[in-house]
């Protein structure tokens, strides 16, 4: 959470939920740059009543009090809510855009962009997520709450996590290697003559951090072999946008699968969801995360394609990578009967109009069961497994 980049995404998401709280169908396209001592805060955004336009106007407040909750709250880290400046640079979004978007008694809500939207789900972890991707985002997740309890009380916000597993015969055999690369506080009891972490460092991440996560996802993946890279550069004191600039929008695959699914290019953060890029991004994970779990397949990639101001999807694209138990086309078509695909009916039924986005910023938009991400839920695989087994017996 602490990365520069996941925090001009949680900067953006949180704006997005300021002005959703009191205006559900704005239109937000909020984006952030942060660097050493500076929020820069650009976009289109568009409200309809005054309470949001004095949300928009706190963007300032609300960028710091993200700071601040993210762990900077120190002036020697380089970067802190109180002394960062910020600057804003807003306007409406464009009439051009808008004429297509919204809903009118002749014209259905389009689609806010042109392009790709991807879905995955495989039958690797309980959350039906890519195994490396998920414990890569468990591990960052056991960082923050470390730091945040007072747990490990040297480590600092800003860090990585990347996992390599062995898979046999498609199947996840072993935990390979780990890499963790965290900030710290300046301390020398940590680090050793050479400038490298010392063993007292990495046995705490090993065993206060990595060990719980791995074990709790599936203790068979644990091995004597496994190879840990705990800080592979050595000391790492200078984080955060003070050592690196941190964009909205860039880490969008870190956001989903891990590289495992495909991804159509478009961000989530700081987007309503009449933008495409995200709602039916989700939308997407739902259908294929459904489709898994009604046992239909064991892998499933989902395609959604959509045209500018129009309405429904141009393409429906179901790939099962050989694991399908029904043929690809008829999941296609099955989809199109139990899903509502069109940018309103996705928002509907996902209830997508309120403020919840600020927590997809961090630890990963999918793979979480937490009663926001409604995209999770598989309530429909029962419906869907029905609706299969009739075209089975046709």
């Amino acid at each position: 959470m602490g990365h520069p980049d996941k925090v001009a995404d949680q900067i953006s998401d949180a704006i997005l939920d300021s002005i959703l709280e009191h205006d559900p169908v704005a239109r937000v396209a909020c984006e952030t740059l942060v660097t050493t001592g500076l929020i820069v805060i650009a976009g289109e955004v568009t409200v309809h009543n005054q309470k949001a336009q004095d949300a928009l106007n706190r963007a300032e407040d609300t960028a710091r009090a993200t700071v601040r909750a993210i762990g900077y709250d120190d002036p020697l880290v380089g970067f802190d809510y109180r002394s960062c400046g910020v600057l804003r640079a807003i306007h409406g979004q464009s009439p051009d855009i808008s004429q297509g978007v919204t809903a009118t008694p002749k014209h259905a809500q389009g689609a806010g962009d042109q392009g790709l939207m991807f879905g995955f789900a495989c039958r690797e972890t309980r959350a039906y997520m890519p195994l490396p991707i998920h414990l890569s985002h468990r591990l960052c997740e056991r960082l923050a709450e470390a730091r945040e309890s007072g747990e490990v009380s040297w480590l600092r916000p800003d860090g990585k996590s990347q996992v390599t597993i062995e898979y046999r015969n498609g199947r996840a055999a072993r935990l390979h290697t780990v890499v963790i690369s965290t900030q710290h506080k300046e301390d020398p009891k940590l680090i050793d003559r050479n400038g490298n972490v010392n063993e007292t460092f990495r046995r705490t991440i090993i065993e206060k951090i990595i060990r719980p996560v791995v074990q709790g996802e599936n203790p068979a993946l644990w091995n004597r072999d496994v190879v840990f890279h705990i800080n592979p550069t050595g000391r790492f004191v200078v984080g955060g946008p003070h050592g690196d600039t941190g964009l909205t929008g860039r880490k969008i695959i870190v956001d989903t699968y891990g590289g495992r699914g495909a991804h159509g290019g478009g961000a989530f953060s700081g987007k309503d969801p009449s933008k495409v890029d995200r709602s039916a991004s989700y939308m997407a994970r739902h259908v294929a995360k459904n489709i898994v779990a009604a046992g239909l397949a064991d892998v499933c990639e989902v395609q959604l394609s959509y045209a500018i101001g129009v309405a429904e999807p141009i393409s429906v694209l179901v790939d099962t990578q050989g694991t399908g138990r029904l043929d690809e086309e008829v999941l296609s078509r099955l989809v199109r009967d139990q899903f509502p695909l069109t940018p309103a009916g996705i928002i509907s039924d996902l209830k997508l109009l309120r403020p919840i986005y600020r927590e997809t910023a961090r630890h990963g938009h999918f793979g979480r069961n937490l009663a926001a991400f409604t995209w999770e839920k598989t309530h429909r695989a029962a419906a869907l497994k029905k609706a299969a087994a009739k075209w089975m017996k046709g």
